[in-house]
């Protein structure tokens, strides 16, 4: 079998092609004005609301701050808070009804959301706006199936602020398995490009629990060793025999 014959597996596929459109979201991003503003207004019957500028950022695992800290109620009346988003990838969506944005990105979300549940992944909605009535409608339209937080006093979005600018909606955030912020993207999430930012996240994670295991091995290894030649140290010395 040559090269060029051998089988692609659809996660090895799916990985290489959402690279490329992560490696180009982010130089678009990269070609923006410094001195450009980081929201933009726009108008949609008649109900005001600041889009994000569409800049993708990610953050190496060094980067990256402390676990994201907030306590916040679905919309079913389930408490949520950081021990939720600890153990697992995590993307959080700030999102409400009447923004266009939000209704043009939500079915790819949900389409996400269904691709990597396989993997663990946790999708959540923080609805900025909405009474629960508008927000379920919203989910049922577009067949959002992960759960939303309640945020109409805005303190989830005031907890996020080093994240969230102050009504940049959409934006969406991908935590790593520390609940770090690792990504986000501001204004709609490109499918290709969130699916890369998730993909990234995921696969650090089993290169870190892949260099724990050498680690431990190699000590297991090492502690095998100081003890075989502690063992050879105290064995007793064997005299000639005499004639």
């Amino acid at each position: 079998m040559t090269l060029h014959d051998k089988p692609i597996s659809r996660t090895s596929l799916r990985r290489a092609l959402a690279a490329v459109g992560l490696a180009s979201a982010l130089a678009l991003a990269g070609c923006s004005s410094a001195n450009d503003e980081l929201s933009q207004r726009a108008q949609n019957d008649g109900t005001n609301y600041v889009a994000g500028d569409g800049s993708v950022q990610e953050l190496a695992p060094q980067d990256r701050g402390e676990p994201v800290q907030f306590e916040s109620t679905l919309f079913d009346g389930t408490a949520v808070g950081p021990e939720r988003w600890e153990g697992e990838v995590t993307v959080i969506n700030f999102w409400y009804a009447a923004c266009a944005p939000c209704r043009v990105e939500a079915p790819d979300l949900a389409d996400l959301h269904e691709e990597f549940s396989e993997e663990g992944v946790q999708f959540y909605g923080v609805n900025t706006r909405d009474t629960q009535p508008t927000a379920e409608a919203f989910e049922r339209t577009f067949g959002i199936e992960y759960p939303s937080m309640e945020d109409r006093t805005g303190e989830v979005m005031l907890a996020m602020t080093d994240y969230v600018p102050p009504s940049a909606v959409p934006t969406t955030l991908v935590l790593d398995k520390q609940g770090r912020v690792s990504a986000r993207i501001l204004g709609i999430a490109e499918p290709g490009t969130l699916r890369a930012l998730i993909d990234t996240a995921l696969d650090e994670d089993s290169a870190s629990a892949s260099n724990a295991e050498d680690s431990n091995a190699s000590a297991s290894g090492d502690a095998a060793r100081a003890s075989a030649a502690a063992a050879s140290l105290d064995a007793p010395t064997m005299e000639p025999a005499r004639r």
